[in-house]
């Protein structure tokens, strides 16, 4: 029985494009994604809300709903955008970002749930301060990216723009 190691598939001494900027635009794209999730909670919030008034305060009971439906809503949301054919949340689109695998493969619907889980539960028994992990590795993983086998890199299109602009050496 053999086992392939497969190589890192993004050197970033050989490939510097496909990191610069990162972390600036991984924070950026956390925002929107934030934005595209809160959303959809607040707006059934209020219609809990108005149903509250409509039923004489009998529908305000509903809210116990709120929290778990909110952690759904999120978990299928990364799971479903990362595991999309393009790897990457509505912020990383918007930001030319993508998440792939550490060997080259894109993530799939299991690998983007889990990092969305993974994200929350390092940065919560962590503290933010381990998101500092990232200026000490050249890839800019965070810990959890390191924990999956996950990069976040700029997408092709971006990559091909900063490598037609970077000044040869």
């Amino acid at each position: 029985m053999s086992m392939d190691i497969k190589p890192h598939a993004y050197d970033p001494v050989l490939s510097p494009e496909l990191f610069e900027g990162v972390l600036a635009r991984r924070v950026l794209a956390f925002f929107i994604d934030f934005l595209v999730i809160s959303i959809p909670v607040v707006l059934a919030a209020m219609f809990v809300f108005a149903f509250g008034i409509v039923t004489l305060g009998l529908g305000w009971a509903l809210y116990w709903l709120l929290p778990p439906a909110s952690v759904i809503w999120a978990i299928v949301y990364f799971g479903a955008s990362l595991g999309g054919p393009r790897s990457a949340t509505i912020g990383m689109r918007v930001m030319e970002l993508e998440m792939r695998t550490w060997y080259g493969a894109p993530a799939y619907f299991v690998l983007g749930a889990v990092h969305a889980i993974g994200f929350w539960l390092s940065v919560s028994a962590l503290t933010p301060f381990i998101l500092l992990v990232a200026f000490f590795n050249q890839r800019r993983r965070l810990l959890h990216d390191i924990v999956l086998g996950t990069v976040i890199i700029n997408n092709a299109e971006r990559a091909a723009q900063l490598r037609r602009f970077s000044v040869p050496r």
